[in-house]
């Protein structure tokens, strides 16, 4: 794909748009991304996605790094190389995770070296939501012993909603961020 199949809206935005564009980049004077200024085109739809991003973002209960984890790892799977990439520049370093921990989130099969257990369990986590939109028993159990159902209630949304994410930036070839290049990722193959 040359070019986005939907373009994202230019300046200047009425009211309610800018305030939502607003919101859905935290208060930050930067210009919103392109992922936003595509689906701004429905802006009923923006407002439901902001709602649901600003909740996991911003207010959820599992812990930023194994949000970042599932994300990244849900977003690598689905080569949205667009959303991989503005997560490893926002937030990776932000959640501890570091060039290891960031590459293994690309790495298809999942190996173990330089994973901690904690960290590999949230990865087939989230290969197996990717997989089979199912969770083993094991992986359940495990996760189950150390997070609350609230926790892993969020673990199977973050999936989801970044699943979707997926979609959009596929679907449509949002181009990439300025700041967030996509990188040259190798993969292994399965």
């Amino acid at each position: 794909m040359d070019a986005p199949r939907i373009r994202p809206l230019e300046p200047p935005y009425d009211e309610e748009l800018a305030t939502t564009l607003r919101r859905l980049m935290g208060g930050v004077d930067a210009e919103p991304l392109a992922l936003f200024r595509t689906i701004a085109h429905h802006p009923q739809l923006l407002e439901r996605f902001r709602s649901m991003g600003t909740l996991l973002l911003n207010y959820g209960d599992v812990a930023p790094r194994e949000r970042e984890l599932v994300i990244l790892r849900t977003t690598a799977r689905c080569e949205a190389w667009y959303e991989w990439s503005v997560h490893v520049e926002v937030f990776a370093a932000q959640v501890g995770l570091d060039d290891a921990a960031v590459h293994a989130t690309t790495v298809v099969p999942l190996t173990p070296e330089g994973l901690s257990v904690e960290d590999r369990l949230i990865l087939e986590l989230s290969d197996a939501l990717h997989d089979s939109a199912a969770v083993p028993d094991r992986i359940w159990t495990a996760l189950a012993a150390s997070h609350s159902p609230a926790q892993l209630l969020e673990l199977l949304a973050l999936a989801g909603q970044y699943r979707g994410v997926s979609y959009y930036v596929n679907a449509i070839g949002i181009e990439p961020e300025p700041w967030a290049p996509v990188p040259a990722v190798a993969r292994v193959a399965p």
